[in-house]
């Protein structure tokens, strides 16, 4: 065992299955245009060849983890245009991202006698870049460019305008959420008026799309998910222009088909009713993405919905080792609602994936970074090493061991300083105002905590001028219609004042319990934690807190790690040989020679909202934190570590019930 894991206690999984050599997997008699490929190197397997050449009708192709169904996708469209010789211009191929699209692109111009004219002729790109086409060509004016609301930041002004209509707190209240929930109800054609919200907070997020979709209708604007409920609109009223596209495209290759949604289900079933030749490309295993609306229902009916449809399985992984893939065979195997399938592997290193247990979050950083370090010191790759995590915030100590290392490793660029987080943030605003009282940021942060409106930041400035105090004691003498909110400002006060005198740890307890932050909590909504997957930052803080003496050194550490974040985010684009941070659903469609997964306990994988929902009797959400796992697991080539940390968020944490297929296999082995 490396070096690092010394006097730590790291288990083994090994499995009872016996490796096979399977090197017999090409079939003897090719076609002569795939003998052709296989002579130029691009060797397919009997299961791939099979798909490859099967092009009429509709086929779903099971593609496993590492299977090489990029490698089928592009052989099988070249396939159709140099032996069935389609007409490029009838063939769509629909990609889950550009970069996916462009790559298929550049794969297929090294297809021996397929030329770049007859690539540029295949409509080829994502769902929403093919349908957009389509809708500008017939509606340009209503859908021109200069009316689509590109940024975020443009969608969330839009919903925070809608909610002062409302008379709903811009601090308080979860928007960028409800804009998540509003995109799954859009991704699930459930318009407005249709919603039945199940909680008062869906009820407040239902008013909040109605307002936002009546201000893109009278502006004229519309958003990215727009694009594909606009088209399959037009496609419903207007039976020509279906017909029109129905004629014009006979043959459907569809990447990733696990991942769309009740729309992008919808647009293809309209648009493959003539010719019905579907070929869906997917891995129920590997369905992650139903927050987005996303539903791998549409892959495990697709002989319902397409008859006298043909299945291929992709059961060989070219990607990881035999240890690794029967261990992830095991672990999935358990979920109920899934195609069965075992996956197998190309070779052997007899080296099994490890479980380890440190003692907390500090420590599972310490030992993976001092193990990565180890192996760069004599001469791995950085480059060949990933840590994936459930959630960024989970990416919190791992991060400041590498902030403070010498080692390159590069983030997501979506990725938010752990620092930066709504309630991480305002909570560190009191101990600012405590140190500094005249902080205007500071108490312009901490007035939505104690139930105040932005707007009488004005009144305190005023009041502190006025009596020549300071801003934190002029909010005593704030006029408001509420007495109670006055003797709750009257002691609030001091209490701040005395958390400057405490430890960080007690500080925010203090913040938490006596100046009644958890009673913000609740009020911003326990429905909207939800839909943030049962993170809890205010115990992560409190983990980070233990750290330090003082609430001086944790404020210099937090401000340190927001501007190393926004740092890392601009060097990570230039950074090639670096070690990877990622989240799991990051991480998908990637691979690692060596894969760190942390937090493999419950609450943190599966999340506690898993773990509820299967209390109240469903269970599909915890199926899809399995598969979450399955993913994660699935990203190592060579090496794979899982950590179960024995605390958690300063408690007691129970290892994943995932783990346990792994670990009742007698063979497995303590070191």
């Amino acid at each position: 065992m490396r070096t690092a894991f010394q006097n730590k206690q790291v288990k083994s999984i090994r499995t009872t299955v016996p490796f096979a050599s399977n090197k017999n997997l090409r079939t003897t008699e090719l076609p002569p245009y795939l003998q052709e490929l296989a002579d130029q190197g691009i060797i397919l397997d009997k299961s791939q060849a099979a798909a490859v050449v099967e092009t009429d009708g509709a086929l779903l192709v099971l593609a496993g983890a590492g299977s090489g169904k990029t490698r089928v996708l592009t052989a099988r469209t070249a396939y159709m245009l140099e032996v069935k010789l389609i007409d490029p211009r009838s063939i769509m191929l629909v990609t889950f991202t550009t970069k996916a699209a462009a790559e298929m692109k550049s794969r297929l111009l090294s297809y021996p006698k397929i030329r770049r004219n007859q690539i540029n002729q295949l409509v080829t790109g994502t769902f929403h870049s093919i349908f957009y086409r389509i809708l500008l060509f017939h509606e340009s004016t209503k859908w021109s460019a200069d009316k689509l609301i590109k940024k975020d930041w443009q969608r969330d002004k839009i919903l925070k305008d809608a909610g002062k209509e409302l008379d709903l707190p811009e601090k308080e209240f979860a928007f960028d959420l409800a804009l998540q929930q509003i995109g799954f109800w859009k991704n699930n054609l459930i318009m407005p008026d249709e919603v039945k919200p199940v909680s008062p907070w869906e009820e407040t997020t239902a008013s909040l799309y109605k307002i936002y979709e009546e201000y893109k209708t009278n502006a004229a604007l519309f958003d990215f998910d727009d694009m594909l409920i606009g088209c399959y609109r037009l496609f419903k009223s207007c039976p020509e222009v279906l017909s029109f596209y129905q004629d014009r495209f006979h043959y459907f290759l569809i990447d990733e088909y696990q991942d769309i949604n009740k729309v992008q289900y919808e647009l293809i079933k309209l648009l493959s009713a003539k010719n019905k030749n579907v070929c869906a490309v997917g891995d129920d295993d590997q369905a992650i993405y139903s927050f987005r609306g996303s539903d791998p229902t549409f892959l495990l009916e697709f002989e319902t919905d397409f008859p006298n449809s043909k299945h291929v399985t992709l059961a060989q992984n070219y990607r990881s080792t035999h240890e690794i893939v029967t261990v992830a065979n095991q672990m999935i195997a358990a979920n109920k609602i899934r195609k069965p399938k075992k996956m197998m592997a190309q070779y052997s290193t007899g080296q099994p994936p490890y479980l380890f247990f440190p003692y907390d979050e500090e420590e599972e950083a310490t030992i993976i970074i001092t193990d990565i370090a180890e192996q760069i010191a004599t001469g791995a790759n950085p480059a060949d090493f990933a840590i994936l995590y459930r959630t960024n915030a989970a990416s919190r100590a791992v991060f400041e061991r590498l902030a403070t290392s010498n080692l390159p490793f590069k983030i997501d660029m979506a990725t938010e300083s752990f620092y930066d987080r709504y309630i991480v943030k305002s909570t560190l605003a009191f101990l600012k105002v405590s140190m500094n009282e005249e902080d205007p940021q500071g108490i312009a942060d901490i007035l939505p905590l104690l139930f105040l409106k932005q707007s009488v930041l004005k009144d305190i400035k005023a009041i502190s001028i006025l009596q020549d105090c300071s801003l934190l004691e002029a909010i005593t003498q704030l006029k408001t219609t509420h007495s109670f909110q006055i003797k709750k400002l009257k002691k609030a006060v001091p209490l701040i004042r005395g958390l400057k005198g405490l430890s960080p740890v007690k500080a925010i307890e203090t913040i938490e319990t006596d100046i009644g932050f958890l009673d913000f909590l609740k009020k911003r909504g326990s429905e909207s934690n939800q839909l943030e997957r049962g993170s809890d930052d205010l115990k992560d803080l409190k983990v980070a807190a233990k750290r330090f003496n003082t609430i001086n050194e944790l404020l210099q550490h937090a401000d340190h790690m927001s501007a190393m974040t926004k740092e890392m985010k601009k060097l990570s684009k230039r950074f090639r040989e670096a070690i990877t941070l990622s989240t799991i659903h990051g991480s998908k469609g990637l691979e690692y020679k060596c894969v760190y997964l942390l937090g493999a306990v419950d609450g943190s994988l599966p999340h506690d909202y898993a773990l509820e929902s299967a209390r109240s009797g469903d269970f599909s959400f915890l199926e899809e934190e399995r598969r979450l796992f399955y993913v994660a697991m699935t990203r190592a080539q060579e090496q794979l570590f899982i950590s179960a940390p024995e605390n958690r968020r300063g408690k007691k944490a129970h290892r994943s019930r995932f783990l346990a297929p792994l670990t009742k296999n007698k063979k497995a082995n303590f070191h």
